[in-house]
């Protein structure tokens, strides 16, 4: 088993190194802390794979640690090291979410054996989350890219993926924001957890607050009951916040605060409630030069972006137009129950060459305009309804020099990636749809260089 990150939380200084120097010589890495408090502190921060802590201490004892312990990192196994007299509450917290309890003074191969078992707990318990949610996975969409540039974005959310960090997701309107959030979310150990999106620009201030922390019974008219906040209702999962530069100032400070903390003040409400809430914040905002013109507070700037990731425009990654046009394309196709064998070269060139200004979004919309309004099964100029002022689509075919023999390779070609994409790159379903056989298909592929579709 490689080494785990384990937090020691005990008063008496001895007993916490004793401990601690025991799970070191396991290869472990070993916080130690003095309190419940400063260990909670350092929870907020980061994460841990196994919490031993004393039952009886000043302030926060054991059992008020388990608890709030668990409300942040519920998958992390706690075990109580106690004296003799205190076994009852011991087994008491067990039936409250305790792995297991120590008792003092304690033999250190027992202690080794039980610490060993309960990292193998959290281990089987994080794998089987990725596998069934690898499972809940199999057949949705993924991005479509071939650009570097996209995949240095793919790679960077999927190493992201893999901490309780907050993301900063930056990018002009319609380059896919809430895709990578969802990728984030998806890869995490969080993805059997629930993925709630909230858009900050479309509240007001007052709204928003009550929206994302909730409000209790009577906090202002109209309130009729208590409601729990976004925050609490993303619990265990990822809460996308987009347009994150428009909330205001007033506002800042409190997210800032239940970022801090991990604890939300519902409106009208006296008591904190903790939340266990993995946050991915997105804005097509330069949130630096809004920090520069007192617009935004560099704090909370630099607390949501731990992790900063910028989506390019399409327009600098024009490798990527033709695959997203011809995924729009097979899925319009599905959805309108239409054939299309894709897009006349003239209108490949076109896009090839537009500036996208919508970026993906822009691209998604033409081609749904297209496949509904398309005549036949190729995508021509007149399907694509552009506006009067539009850089007009090249006049003469580039195809009509060619024999026919590449006149035809060129429309199979087309055809063999169409439905590809439709089957997601499962060459036995693609063969099916083209009624020919899986060998057959194979040796197109080859010729026509599409070991890539």
């Amino acid at each position: 088993m490689s080494a785990a990150q384990i937090a020691v939380v005990d008063d008496e200084p001895r007993m916490a190194e004793i401990l601690a120097m025991l799970l070191r010589r396991d290869g472990h890495k070993v916080d130690v802390f003095a309190g419940a408090e400063p260990f909670l502190r350092a929870l907020a921060e980061q994460s841990y794979d196994l919490l031993l802590t004393d039952l009886m201490m000043p302030g926060i004892d054991g059992l008020e640690l388990l608890r709030r312990a668990r409300a942040v990192s519920p998958d992390m196994p706690v075990v109580l090291v106690t004296a003799h007299a205190s076994v009852p509450t011991a087994v008491a917290a067990i039936r409250d979410g305790a792995f297991d309890f120590v008792e003092k003074p304690f033999d250190n191969d027992a202690c080794r054996a039980l610490v060993h078992r309960a990292l193998q707990v959290r281990a089987l318990t994080r794998e089987n989350r990725r596998l069934r949610a690898a499972l809940q996975r199999t057949g949705s969409p993924d991005i479509i890219t071939h650009s570097p540039a996209m995949r240095e974005v793919l790679d960077l959310a999927a190493r992201a993926a893999r901490s309780r960090a907050t993301a900063l997701v930056t990018g002009e309107s319609g380059t896919g924001k809430e895709l990578v959030a969802r990728t984030i979310h998806d890869h995490s150990d969080r993805a059997l957890g629930p993925f709630v999106a909230v858009n900050c620009k479309a509240f007001a201030a007052g709204v928003l607050e009550s929206e994302l922390f909730g409000h209790e019974k009577g906090a202002y008219t109209g309130a009729a009951g208590s409601r729990a906040g976004v925050f609490e209702r993303a619990g265990g999962g990822t809460l996308f916040l987009d347009e994150i530069g428009e909330v205001d100032l007033d506002f800042q400070a409190k997210l800032l605060r239940a970022l801090q903390t991990r604890e939300v003040l519902p409106v009208g409400g006296t008591k904190p409630r903790p939340v266990d809430v993995r946050i991915v914040a997105a804005t097509n905002r330069d949130l630096r030069a809004e920090c520069a013109a007192g617009r935004f507070r560099e704090d909370l700037y630099f607390r949501l972006a731990v992790i900063p990731i910028r989506l390019p425009p399409l327009r600098e990654r024009p490798e990527d137009v033709l695959p997203l046009a011809n995924h729009f394309l097979a899925r319009f196709a599905a959805e309108l129950g239409r054939e299309f064998v894709g897009f006349h070269p003239t209108v490949e060139t076109w896009l090839k060459g537009h500036p996208w200004p919508g970026n993906v979004r822009e691209l998604e919309n033409l081609v749904e305009r297209a496949a509904v309004l398309a005549r036949g099964e190729v995508i021509t100029r007149d399907d694509l309804l552009l506006e009067a002022n539009a850089p007009p689509l090249a006049s003469a075919d580039p195809d009509d020099a060619l024999p026919l023999q590449a006149h035809l390779d060129r429309a199979a070609a087309r055809r063999i990636r169409l439905a590809l994409a439709r089957a997601q790159g499962r060459r036995n379903d693609a063969a099916a749809e083209l009624g020919v056989e899986r060998t057959t298909l194979y040796r197109l592929i080859k010729k026509f260089g599409l070991d890539d579709a």
